[in-house]
Formats: C-alpha cells, structure tokens, sequence
C-alpha cells in the first residue's frame, strides 16, 4: 500500500474515515498527514523520542491509536512535562532516559529546517531536553510544515537556554561572540511569561536571539555553548534523519537520505 493510502487507512480506521478530516483546517490537515507519514518509521519494540509541540502532539494521540488498534507495543520517553502528560493520559508506557538507554526513534517538531536539516528548536521552551533525547536516539525524524522550510535558518528568533545566575553577563558574552559571526542582525530577549522570566522545565531562562539570518549554523552551535553560563542552543546540526512535511491538502512529503 502507498505511504498515503496506509495514512489514510489508519486515520480512518481511527477517526471514521473522511467526515472527521472534513472538519479540520488546511494546517492541522497538513500536521495530521505528517504525524501518520512519521508512524510509518516505528516498529515494534522501539523506544521512542517523544517531542513537543502542536505537531508532535499529533503524533503523541496517532500512536496512542495505533497500539490500541493494532497491539503495538512501545515505549516512550517524554521531552517536556506537556509530552509526558499528553503521553500518559492517552496510556502510552513511559520511562526516563536514563532507564531506558539508546532510543532507536526520535519523533519531533522544529521551528524551522534548512537544506542540510539544520533545525532551529525551542519555541516552546524544551530545547534542552528535546535535543539531550534527539543525540540519545539512532534516527530523529521531524514533522512539520511547509512554513518551516527556509533557505536560511534564522527568521525564527534562536532559543538559548542560560541559567539564572549572573543572565545578563551570559548575554552580554553572547552579543560578543554573535559579533564574530555571520548573522544579519544581533538583537536579543530575555524571554518572559506572563508577570516573570520564563523559566524553562530545568528551571533556567531562555533567551531569544533575533539574527535574521545565521550564514553557518554548526560553527554558530559550536561558538555558543562553551560560553560561561549557556546551557544549550536552539540549533540542532547534524542530528534529524529526515523531515517529514504534512502538506495543507493532507499529503506528507518526506525529505532526507533515502527518501
């Protein structure tokens, strides 16, 4: 069976067939798709990366369906409270990372992708734990939407989680090395909630850098982290397998070695 018709045999053997998509707006259509091309890569048995985000967060409810209906048998492990959550609720089995070892899938969005599936991650504040999870797996495939696909990376502000203590030295150290690089623009936030800092689920902040466009993003990676008080960036270089992209009409394209 094509890769299409298999999603659409399992939306519909989940969700009634076409009435439900019927309902459903152009981008999450196109979420979906990407969710159900992203299950075609777990197998039984496997330990899975499970991200964050409104895309993940379909695939999360998809494979819930999947082992109900078809006895799959997997175990996660979450990259967010918010996952963790979602996870457990739907009665997916779950473990730390560190009980669970090597992960032989990572299933996750991106805020955007280049060419060479350089990814910018963190818009929703767990970069730190999506990327410790991303590096601990044997594949990492992105699921997205043609909006992220950039030339460039760099139009979404870059997340970089810092620690507390002493913030506004870590981001005057940032600006420093950002001055040394091949970036359009060198501004930057500290990120805040409602009445405070956000503060990430390790309890650090996160600030947001508005480059506008980042000329060599591993080299950028490479210069921040070492930087006194960076925790992790928000760029993920070398690490996705693939990028699956959920198209708004509810077909999934899938870019990548292989595809």
């Amino acid at each position: 069976m094509a890769a299409e018709s298999q999603g659409e045999h399992l939306w519909g053997a989940i969700y009634g067939g076409s009435a439900m998509t019927d309902r459903l707006p152009p981008a999450e259509l196109g979420k979906r798709a990407a969710a159900l091309r992203a299950l075609e890569f777990v197998e039984d048995g496997m330990k899975l990366g499970l991200g964050t985000g409104s895309t993940a967060k379909w695939f999360v409810e998809l494979l819930a369906e999947r082992m109900e209906t078809e006895g799959l048998r997997v175990t996660g492990v979450p990259t967010s409270t918010r996952t963790r959550d979602l996870a457990a609720a739907l009665g997916i089995p779950l473990t730390s990372l560190d009980e669970a070892g090597a992960l032989d899938l990572t299933v996750d969005g991106a805020d955007e992708f280049d060419g060479d599936l350089n990814l910018i991650k963190g818009g929703g504040g767990a970069l730190l734990q999506e990327k410790i999870v991303a590096t601990a797996s044997a594949q990492m495939v992105v699921i997205t939407d043609p909006s992220k696909e950039v030339a460039a990376l760099g139009g979404f502000p870059l997340p970089v989680e810092v620690v507390r203590f002493g913030s506004g030295t870590t981001m005057r150290l940032i600006g420093e090395e950002l001055a040394r690089h091949d970036v359009a623009s060198r501004a930057m936030t500290l990120r805040h909630g409602e009445d405070a800092p956000y503060l990430s689920d390790e309890g650090h902040y996160i600030v947001d850098l508005d480059l506008s466009r980042i000329g060599n993003p591993p080299a950028l990676n490479a210069a921040l982290n070492p930087i006194p008080g960076v925790v992790e960036t928000g760029l993920f270089c070398g690490i996705a397998s693939a990028v699956v992209v959920g198209e708004p009409g509810g077909t999934a394209r899938v870019i990548g070695p292989g595809a």
